[in-house]
């Protein structure tokens, strides 16, 4: 019955053998837009509102703002579309600050980004609710945080099932915020027409006014301050380079494709939003967002046959504003588990944040975002004031990393560009890094006291585990190397002839991952324990598909013949040794279910069989060495020892010196 339900909740098995089915999971342009490009055109939600009424009684600087805003917003484009060409697999802010600055800067960029998507799932659904209830009544806030988690559970829910399925869900919200913003800001311009022809005549006038009453240094302060604070317009804008892997083939032109829809509608709506705060003489109201304010403002007027359509177009806009914001928490769910399958991969973050489930997600990175979503929402009583800050911190580090290091690519490059493009990618790469640094330094300084300390603090204590996580499994891997270094070359004498079956003798099973010390010690473990008993021998081996391994047909035909080739070593091997063996492998993403499935169809096939798993054992056994480790050995003897299988555990002893036995 749970199977069943979690059947209907979350969808059925992909077939991962499906030559079409990387093609048919991944997103064109468009779909990418909506999955990605939400959470950048949500943000004019909440962006420009907080850099206008920054601006105070001054809002004449907002012509200046709505320049700055969408120059900043094709700038961070075009540098990011140049890092897609550079880095078409994936990975963004991370692969790029490791790949070009080094680890450190790498894992200091990947942690930000990590906290960055979990901020991103929880502001965009606190501003998501507090949009819709800004037209019910003041007693129901008390529902607010409640509606908040419901939603992060249901999102959560909905990227288990799949990318595309959750994206094409969503899709008919995004259409709706689209249409709605669009007739309401050019409404909104139309309306007043007539203002905007000496708008830059008053601008100049009124700034005029404010640097003779101020100063010229307070009014550029001011506006540096604003245009800071307003930064959380931009952020999203990345989401494209840390998902490429998820775009159709040709991904570097889907990617380009999509950074373009990106940059031009939210610069459209960011841009346009602004001006019309200006042109109505927009003021805060409490309990209402500026943008409802707005709105209503825009549509007073509009009325059909004495009917006030104005009032309900208004509430449309502001549930279709506060749906996208839930749509915006999908870049969360969908760029957030990458960044972490990528680290993942470098031995940052426990290894299985890289597996697959069987619907060929990041099962335990969508999981891990969700769970972090809720603490943000619990710990700020999902207060957009307090996540706003905490948000634009994080992602103006991983724009400033990012972008850092394409300046030193395309410095260190300019000697192999014939062409010349060097410079002018060089001058966007280091234009950007200045406009991002600037916002980042502001932005700390300024809401370090409010808020901004505990991002900091977070994002400094998650970049801290990453350190302890890869130092461990360094040290694994240098015991695992030194069983390499002396097992892998043992010397055997060659046979003339391979030994043959006996169908009613001792089979020994012997579970394998790589052709490597740890299989031959398993090997060599059943030779010394059980001498000449077992006349058949049988090598099983699973090809874990994880993230690093599902880019495509290619990828998955390459790690069967890895597997193959393994495994044909080890009956190479037990063939000198004087065992008859074979094989048997497949590929998959549940590595203890495949297993399960072998060991009870060889059971059938060998009577007398008994399987033997090497596992590594720790000297401290602690949560953090479980959580880093699968204990793949132990698991399988729980499933198998129901069914009348013998399961024998060979440790393979991993001490605090480096001492192995």
């Amino acid at each position: 019955m749970l199977e069943r339900l979690r059947g209907l909740l979350i969808g059925g098995r992909k077939n991962l053998f499906d030559p079409h089915i990387h093609h048919q999971l991944a997103l064109v342009a468009f779909f990418a837009w909506v999955g990605l490009g939400s959470d950048g055109l949500s943000s004019s939600s909440y962006g420009p509102e907080e850099a206008f009424l920054a601006l105070g009684h001054h809002t004449h600087l907002a012509l200046y703002l709505t320049v700055a805003m969408v120059l900043t917003v094709f700038l961070i484009s075009a540098s990011y579309s140049q890092i897609i060409e550079l880095f078409p697999s994936g990975g963004g802010g991370y692969v790029v600050a490791t790949k070009l600055l080094g680890s450190t800067p790498g894992v200091i960029s990947g942690g930000a980004l990590v906290v960055d998507y979990v901020l991103t799932i929880a502001i965009s659904i606190a501003s998501g609710v507090d949009a819709i209830w800004s037209f019910l009544p003041p007693e129901w806030a008390i529902w607010k945080l409640p509606a908040e988690l419901f939603v992060v559970v249901g999102l959560t829910g909905l990227n288990l099932r799949g990318v595309k399925e959750s994206v094409a869900v969503l899709m008919p919200i995004f259409v709706a915020f689209v249409v709605t913003h669009l007739a309401l800001i050019v409404f909104g311009l139309v309306g007043h027409g007539g203002d905007l022809s000496h708008l830059v005549a008053d601008t100049a006038q009124d700034t005029h006014s404010a640097v003779q009453e101020m100063g010229a240094l307070a009014v550029v302060f001011l506006f540096l301050k604003a245009f800071s604070l307003g930064g959380g317009t931009f952020t999203g804008i990345e989401a494209v380079s840390n998902s490429t892997a998820i775009l159709r083939e040709p991904r570097v032109e889907t990617g380009k494709k999509t950074m373009l829809y990106m940059s031009l509608s939210l610069s459209i709506t960011a841009g346009g939003i602004l001006l019309c705060y200006l042109l109505w003489n927009t003021h805060h109201v409490p309990g209402r967002t500026l943008n409802a304010v707005l709105w209503s403002s825009i549509t007073d007027s509009w009325q059909v046959g004495g009917w006030h359509v104005g009032h309900w177009f208004v509430i449309f806009t502001l549930l279709s504003e506060g749906a996208l914001l839930f749509v915006a928490a999908q870049t969360g769910f969908l760029a957030g588990p990458a960044t972490l399958a990528a680290m993942a991969v470098d031995n940052w973050v426990p290894k299985r944040f890289a597996h697959l489930s069987e619907r060929l997600v990041t099962q335990n990175g969508i999981v891990t975002m969700g769970l972090a979503a809720v603490a943000t929402l619990l710990y700020t009583q999902g207060s957009v004031k307090i996540l706003i800050v905490m948000y634009s911190i994080n992602v103006f580090l991983t724009f400033t990393l990012s972008q850092l290091g394409m300046v030193n690519h395309w410095w260190t490059s300019r000697g192999h560009d014939t062409k010349g493009h060097w410079r002018r990618r060089l001058f966007i790469a280091a234009l950007g890094t200045l406009v991002t640094g600037g916002i980042l330094v502001v932005t700390a300084i300024i809401k370090f006291t409010q808020g901004g300390w505990v991002t900091l603090g977070v994002t400094g204590a998650f970049v801290g585990v990453c350190v302890l996580v890869r130092s461990h499994y360094q040290q694994v891997r240098g015991v695992l190397k030194s069983l390499d270094d002396v097992l892998t070359d043992l010397p055997f004498p060659t046979r003339d002839e391979a030994p043959e079956l006996a169908p009613d003798g001792p089979t020994g099973i012997v579970l394998v991952e790589g052709y490597a010390g740890l299989g031959i010690h398993t090997l060599l473990t059943v030779q010394r324990m059980f001498p000449k008993h077992f006349k058949n021998l049988v090598f099983v081996s699973v090809g874990l598909v994880d993230s690093g391994q599902f880019k495509g047909t290619e990828s998955v035909h390459a790690l069967e013949e890895k597997t193959r080739a393994d495994l044909e070593k080890y009956v190479e091997l037990a063939n000198k040794m004087g065992y008859y063996s074979e094989y048997r492998f497949t590929l998959g993403t549940d590595l203890i279910e495949e297993l399960e499935h072998i060991c009870m169809d060889l059971q059938k096939e060998f009577r007398r069989s008994m399987v033997f798993a090497g596992q590594l054992v720790f000297q401290r056994e602690t949560v953090f060495t479980r959580a880093l480790h699968h204990e793949t050995a132990f698991s399988i003897q729980r499933r198998l020892q129901f069914a009348g299988i013998q399961v024998i555990i060979l440790p393979i002893r991993v001490w605090e010196q480096k001492k192995t036995a």
